[in-house]
């Protein structure tokens, strides 16, 4: 078991993912980490950005939007806003966010809220690329 790390992914509404696993690979606000077993601790805030997962079997993405990672020398937790394994995520309704967050973004009216808008696109953008890679592999 040294070759490996608990990655636990909690969400307000679930347990995401539970396993262990040989790397994970995340990006805190600070910048990209890369995360091995007997990795110094840490607390960092995520970033909207696919969360990397290395196993036995490959690597694969969960789509992570915002929240907070712990990481201790054999056990990562990740406590998200959202979190979606690939198979979870509707491509389709993830487009019609993209289009909609676009839309407001070009035809912006005074009383949008930028912030919100930006933040629907990058969770959109995040959650089709994870889909995308996922068929890749």
């Amino acid at each position: 078991m040294a070759n490996k790390i608990r990655l636990d992914i909690v969400t307000p509404e679930k347990v995401c993912y539970c396993a262990d696993v040989n790397m994970v690979i995340a990006r805190t606000l600070s910048g990209d980490i890369g995360i091995l077993p007997g990795h110094a601790q840490l607390i960092g805030a995520l970033a909207i950005w696919p969360l990397r997962v290395v196993t036995d079997e490959g690597e694969y993405q969960l789509a992570v939007a915002g929240g907070f990672i712990e990481v201790n020398p054999d056990k990562v937790t990740v406590l998200a806003n959202s979190a979606e394994l690939a198979e979870e995520i509707d491509a389709e309704r993830a487009a019609a966010a993209k289009a909609r967050a676009e839309a407001r973004l070009k035809n912006c009216p005074p009383d949008i809220d930028l912030n919100r808008v930006e933040v629907a696109l990058r969770r959109a953008i995040m959650r089709l690329n994870v889909v995308k890679n996922q068929k890749n592999l």
